[in-house]
């Protein structure tokens, strides 16, 4: 094994070459490669090392000697300690080139096949890139210094908590709704859970606006049933926030990393709240999965459409479908459309969703796409089109097999994770030919990127 090459708390002078895919940038001290938040590609910084192993260095930026032009004020209050976003200060339609690289980066680091020939446009950024996520899920904490509640996001890789009272990613009527919940947890002094002694009871809150409907859900996730002065709290909501539509409480007992559990108890008003997007209306519940920026979702979805071309005589098949949203956009110029989901609820939604909008020619079932499309294909059902917008982690093995040994005759992949993108198409391109890439800005002022890709078969 080789040597350390650099100690905790050294200083390094670095010319930073590129960002990273976390939006770190990257420079190089010797030949060692060090990853540093907060900086920008051309500048030369002070550095000091904060992780040291043979082969990587971590550091944080403590000078900046020679500054980006491209380097702007981070205008968020929070965001030195915050994690929530990684580009605040860097000039926006510098964050949509950056974006673009990174799919290059990972194309590079993948090599599908034919990867240099591929056509990648330019990212598609929004006018207004603030205050647009629809969904909030603040941690909360009780501060003994301050003998207080306080709502927030946790520090970069840390499980500290930043309180936060205007994030300006967030839609502001959800900031409002969280403001005031807290000033309520305060009064009525709801146990707060702690993680370190497992004990307390409410855990996170999370809040969802409908963009179009301005109907707001408020669901409080607690550690176990009981949630206590639960009346007082509906009460003080219903007279302080009418926009709050729908009250829910989510049961997450286990500890994990995940935010909600399986169990959700409808506490108040109404079950789900309407959301609009491109002339459709959808419910969404609790724990359904829906995009956090429908004006972007917009786009990318007319990009997903785009992308597919469907005549009328043509199936499609949308796995993980969640609550139908893209597979209902294409249901008028499909012959028919079918979407599976694991969540059951958002399954539920799906259906109600085809159904509000007369969609006959769809057909839902609750199941993994990996175990629904061979049984599908097994009974006759061959898809002419597949479009696909998995997690994170990207395709199942199982499905990408699937898929490859019964390719149809062209795919879109819709993703939010450009190495699993990257690492999938290395076996997509033995049967497709990719067309296009295009990147959406989704998230501005972080890290991440969306990127609709149109496929057909060789």
């Amino acid at each position: 094994m080789a040597n350390i090459q650099v100690e905790l708390g050294q200083k390094l002078q670095l010319t930073i070459k590129r960002l990273g895919i976390n939006g770190e940038g990257i420079g190089y001290y010797k030949k060692l490669i060090v990853f540093v938040p907060r900086v920008l590609p051309g500048e030369q910084v002070i550095a000091e090392v904060t992780k040291a192993s043979p082969r990587f260095a971590e550091a944080k930026m403590t000078k900046i000697v020679k500054k980006s032009p491209d380097r702007i004020q981070p205008p968020c209050k929070f965001y030195d300690r915050c994690g929530g976003c990684q580009l605040q200060h860097l000039v926006y339609d510098k964050q949509l080139d950056f974006k673009k690289d990174l799919l290059k980066q990972a194309l590079e680091k993948f090599k599908p096949q034919g990867y240099r020939q591929f056509e990648l446009r330019d990212t598609l950024g929004m006018d207004e890139p603030w205050h647009y996520r629809n969904k909030a899920q603040f941690q909360l904490r009780y501060n003994a210094q301050t003998k207080r509640v306080e709502a927030g996001l946790y520090e970069m890789e840390s499980h500290r908590l930043v309180a936060i009272d205007d994030c300006l990613v967030q839609e502001q009527d959800t900031q409002i709704v969280i403001n005031r919940i807290v000033q309520l947890l305060n009064k009525y002094q709801i146990p707060i859970y702690d993680e370190r002694k497992n004990s307390g009871i409410l855990r996170t809150l999370m809040v969802r606006v409908g963009i179009a409907t301005g109907e707001i859900q408020l669901v409080f996730i607690t550690n176990s049933p009981k949630l206590p002065q639960k009346n007082a709290l509906i009460r003080e909501i219903n007279q302080r926030l009418p926009q709050v539509v729908s009250i829910m409480q989510n049961v997450q007992s286990k500890k994990t990393s995940l935010v909600m559990g399986d169990d959700t108890i409808h506490l108040w008003g109404k079950e789900a709240i309407e959301e609009r997007l491109n002339e459709l209306t959808f419910d969404l519940s609790a724990r359904a999965f829906f995009q956090l920026n429908p004006q972007q979702t917009s786009i990318l979805y007319q990009e997903g459409i785009k992308a597919l071309d469907l005549t009328k005589d043509e199936t499609v098949v949308d796995a993980y479908c969640g609550v139908g949203t893209i597979g209902l956009s294409v249901a008028k110029q499909a012959k028919e459309v079918r979407g599976m989901d694991i969540i059951p609820q958002a399954i539920e939604n799906a259906k109600e969703n085809a159904k509000r909008i007369g969609a006959t020619n769809t057909h839902y079932e609750t199941g993994t796409a990996e175990d629904l499309l061979p049984k599908w294909f097994q009974q006759g059902f061959k898809p002419d089109s597949i479009i696909v917008d998995p997690p994170r982690t990207g395709l199942d093995d199982q499905l990408l097999q699937a898929i490859v040994q019964q390719p149809p005759k062209k795919m879109v992949y819709i993703s939010c994770n450009v190495s699993t993108l990257a690492r999938d198409l290395v076996k997509l391109t033995k049967v497709f030919r990719v067309d296009y890439l295009q990147s959406v800005d989704m998230f501005p002022q972080t890290a991440r990127c969306e990127v609709v890709v149109k496929l057909t078969r060789i």
